[in-house]
C-alpha cells in the first residue's frame, strides 16, 4: 500500500463482489456512478491499490466498513508519505460530507408570524458584542443617570450602551471559548446559525468542522448519550458520511482542535436535564479543549459557571444596524426600506423597540401589513409584550419551568403593571432590586392561597424577578442590584394599563 493507496483484502473482495449482486450492480455501472473508468475499479476488485479516496467512495456504495476491507491494518486517516496524519485533508473531506446538513439545519430561519422560511444570509445583521457584561458593571442609581442626557429620556433611549462593541466575528476567534449572552430575541440562535454557515461555506475559520447542536434536543435524546456519542450520531446522518468520518471525527478531528463546537440554548434546557448537560459540556469541552466552543443562553437563565469560558453579551442593535435589517428585509418588495425607516425615525417611541432583533422583525411584518405602524401605538406595544410574554417560547415548542405557579400571564402583566405606576410616579426609571422585590412581595401576597410566611415570600419574590428578566426580559438588570424596565416604551404603557 503506498501512503495514498489502499488494496482490498481477499476477504473485502468476497464481501464487495457481494454486495455488487445485493445492489444489483456490474462493476461497470458502478464505475459510471462513481464517474470514473472502468479500470481502477477493476483493480479493486482484484485486490491491486487504488487512490484512497476512490477506495472510500466503493466501499460507501457497497455499504461496507471500509477498515474491514482494507488489505492491511493501514491508519483509517489520510496520511503522508512520512507515515504522519494529514489532517488538512481530513477536514476538508468531512466538511464537505457535512456541508448539505449544515446548510439545511442553519441557512433559513423563521420567527413569530413569518408565513415563510427565510435565508439567513438574505437577513442576516452582523452582531456586536460587548466583552463587559451591563448587569454587572457596579454602578450607583445616580452614576447610571448621569450616564444618559434629557435627551436620551425624551427620545426614550434609555437602552443606549455606550461602551465599546466588538463585532461578533471577532470575538469568536478572539476567544476559543465563548458564552455569549443575551435578552430574549436578541439574536443568539441566528449568530449561531451564521457562524455556521460562513464556516461551512469557507469565509470564517475554514480550516474546522463546524459542529451544531441545539442543546434541547440534545437534552431529550433518547438514552440520554454523551455528548460525543450525540454529536456523532448526527455525523452519521449526514448523506453521504460513512462510519470512518464518524470514527475520524472522533479520533482525530476533536484531537487535533479541528472543530467549531455550536452549543445553542442553554437556558432551554429543562431543569430535569439541567445536570445532565452541564456535565457534559463541561467533560466534553475539557476532553477537547483545543476546539473552539460557542455556547449562548440567556442573560439572567444561566445558574452554572463553566470556568474556561469567556463570557460577552450580545448589544442591541444600533441605528445603523437597525437600517441594514430593514434594507434585507423590504428588498424587493412592496414597501420600500427607506419608507420604514424615515416612519422609525418620525416614531423615538416604537423605535425604540427596534433595537430587539425580535422585535424590530414583528416592526417589520406590521409595517408590511398595511405600509405604516398602526395608528393606536398601543396595539403595536400589546403586540410586542405579546411576542415576549408567550409567542417566543411558544412558536419555538419550548416550555419552561414556572417558578411560580400561580402567576399566569394575566397576572404577570398584572404585576407589571404595578411595578410601572410606582416606580413611574416616582420618576424611578432605575430601582433597586430590594424595592423591586417589595413590589412583587406585595402582589403575590394577596394572590389566592398564598404562604404568608416573610422568609419564603422573600425567596419567592428573588426567582420571580429572576424569571421575568431570564425569560421575557422586559425587567433588566442594568448595573448589579439595579434594574429598569427594558424599554421606556413598555414602562409607559404598563404604567397606562
Amino acid at each position: 500500500m503506498s501512503g495514498r493507496s489502499l488494496s482490498c483484502s481477499p476477504e473485502g473482495i468476497q464481501k464487495a463482489k457481494k454486495a455488487l449482486i445485493r445492489y444489483s450492480l456490474t462493476q461497470k455501472a458502478l464505475a459510471e456512478e462513481l464517474e470514473v473508468t472502468r479500470q481502477p475499479i477493476g483493480k479493486f476488485f482484484t485486490g491491486k491499490p487504488v487512490d484512497r479516496n476512490l477506495f472510500v467512495q466503493i466501499c460507501d456504495r457497497l455499504d461496507l466498513e471500509w477498515e474491514e476491507v482494507v488489505a492491511e491494518p493501514a491508519s483509517e486517516l489520510e496520511v503522508n508519505q512520512d507515515n504522519s496524519i494529514d489532517i488538512d485533508a481530513i477536514v476538508q473531506e468531512v466538511r464537505k460530507k457535512i456541508k448539505p446538513s449544515i446548510q439545511e439545519r442553519c441557512g433559513t430561519m423563521r420567527v413569530l408570524d413569518m408565513t415563510q422560511p427565510i435565508g439567513l444570509n438574505d437577513i442576516y445583521t452582523s452582531v456586536n458584542i460587548l466583552e463587559k457584561i451591563i448587569g454587572r458593571q457596579r454602578l450607583g442609581i445616580d452614576e447610571l443617570l448621569q450616564q444618559y442626557s434629557s435627551e436620551d429620556f425624551d427620545r426614550f433611549e434609555l437602552g443606549r450602551i455606550t461602551q465599546k462593541r466588538v463585532p461578533g466575528l471577532e470575538a469568536v476567534e478572539k476567544y476559543p471559548k465563548l458564552m455569549i449572552l443575551g435578552k430574549p430575541g436578541a439574536g443568539k440562535t441566528t449568530f449561531l446559525k451564521y457562524l455556521a454557515i460562513q464556516c461551512i461555506g469557507g469565509k470564517f475559520q475554514a480550516e474546522r468542522v463546524p459542529i451544531f447542536v441545539t442543546l434541547k434536543d440534545f437534552a431529550e435524546a433518547a438514552n440520554k448519550p454523551s455528548l460525543l456519542e450525540y454529536i456523532s450520531q448526527q455525523f452519521s446522518n449526514c448523506r453521504g458520511v460513512g462510519a470512518r468520518q464518524t470514527v475520524s471525527l472522533k479520533n482525530e478531528l476533536l484531537k487535533h482542535g479541528k472543530a467549531l463546537v455550536l452549543l445553542d440554548g442553554l437556558d432551554e434546557v429543562r431543569e430535569e436535564d439541567n445536570s445532565h448537560v452541564f456535565k457534559e459540556i463541561k467533560e466534553f469541552s475539557d476532553d477537547f479543549q483545543n476546539n473552539h466552543f460557542v455556547i449562548s443562553c440567556r442573560i439572567a437563565a444561566q445558574e452554572y459557571t463553566f470556568e474556561k469560558f469567556t463570557e460577552v453579551e450580545v448589544a442591541d442593535f444600533d441605528d445603523e444596524q437597525i437600517a441594514t435589517f430593514a434594507t434585507n428585509w423590504f428588498k424587493d418588495k412592496l414597501v420600500k426600506p427607506e419608507i420604514f425607516i424615515k416612519r422609525l425615525d418620525e416614531n423615538n417611541r416604537i423605535k425604540q423597540l427596534a433595537a430587539s432583533p425580535l422585535l424590530l422583525t414583528l416592526l417589520c411584518l406590521a409595517f408590511e401589513e398595511s405600509g405604516d405602524f398602526p395608528a393606536n401605538r398601543s396595539e403595536l406595544y400589546k403586540e410586542g409584550l405579546d411576542a415576549l410574554l408567550k409567542k417566543w417560547d411558544a412558536k419555538r415548542g419550548i416550555q419552561r419551568y414556572q417558578i411560580y405557579k400561580k402567576l399566569s400571564v394575566q397576572r404577570k402583566e398584572d404585576l407589571l403593571s404595578k411595578i410601572a405606576l410606582t416606580t413611574f410616579e416616582r420618576s424611578d426609571y432605575f430601582f433597586k432590586q430590594k424595592a423591586a422585590e417589595q413590589y412583587i412581595t406585595e402582589y403575590i401576597r394577596n394572590l389566592p392561597d398564598a404562604n404568608n410566611d416573610p422568609e419564603i415570600l422573600q425567596l419567592e419574590s428573588e426567582v420571580v424577578l429572576r424569571s421575568i428578566e431570564a425569560q421575557h426580559g422586559l425587567l433588566v438588570e442594568r448595573a448589579k442590584g439595579i434594574y429598569s424596565f427594558s424599554h421606556l416604551t413598555f414602562h409607559e404603557y404598563f404604567t397606562a394599563r
